[in-house]
């Protein structure tokens, strides 16, 4: 199984960054079922180890918290941009929730992540998109912000590669106190 962690969104806000799209060649556009924020990428596990990953995560306690979505961006390799994203406000429990869960999963025998967590939501990934349609989007849509939702669980998910998109199935939600 393909594992990951994430906040699955609201519809509404879901909805509100499919609003988003558009206006730049070479973007592939993430579907709204596909929104999502990504607290931890697992990567492949055998079913077994599957189950100690949920184990492990069931076991975590973190409070309730607001998340605001807000600003726009892109990732690069380089200094090829391949993803356009959608910013998080700073949100130190947002923070702590994710480090619970990155600490809960080493206890469970995952590799440690080695990238630093920057949280966003993937509004599309990018094939070549030209650079000045490119900065133009960005500089245009740099004031989005969203209305706040309040986060009440997170979600692990499996995640299927298919033909146009992944297709991503929540596997087990926890509740946040």
């Amino acid at each position: 199984m393909r594992l990951f962690v994430a906040l699955d969104l609201p519809w509404e806000l879901r909805e509100r960054l499919t609003m988003l799209a558009g206006g730049v060649p070479g973007a592939r556009w993430v579907p709204p079922e596909n929104h999502h924020l990504t607290l931890r990428f697992i990567g492949e596990m055998p079913k077994h180890r599957a189950e100690e990953i949920d184990e492990a995560l069931a076991a975590l306690r973190a409070p309730g918290f607001p998340l605001t979505l807000a600003g726009i961006g892109t990732f690069g390799k380089g200094s090829k941009p391949v993803s356009l994203w959608a910013g998080v406000e700073r949100n130190p429990a947002l923070e702590h929730l994710q480090s619970k869960i990155e600490t809960a999963l080493q206890r469970a025998g995952v590799e440690p992540e080695r990238r630093r967590f920057a949280p966003h939501v993937t509004l599309a990934r990018l094939d070549n998109a030209p650079e000045a349609k490119l900065a133009a989007y960005v500089q245009a849509h740099n004031l989005f912000r969203a209305q706040p939702v309040q986060v009440e669980h997170f979600t692990l998910f499996s995640s299927r590669l298919g033909k146009e998109q992944p297709v991503y199935t929540p596997e087990v939600e926890y509740e946040l106190t």
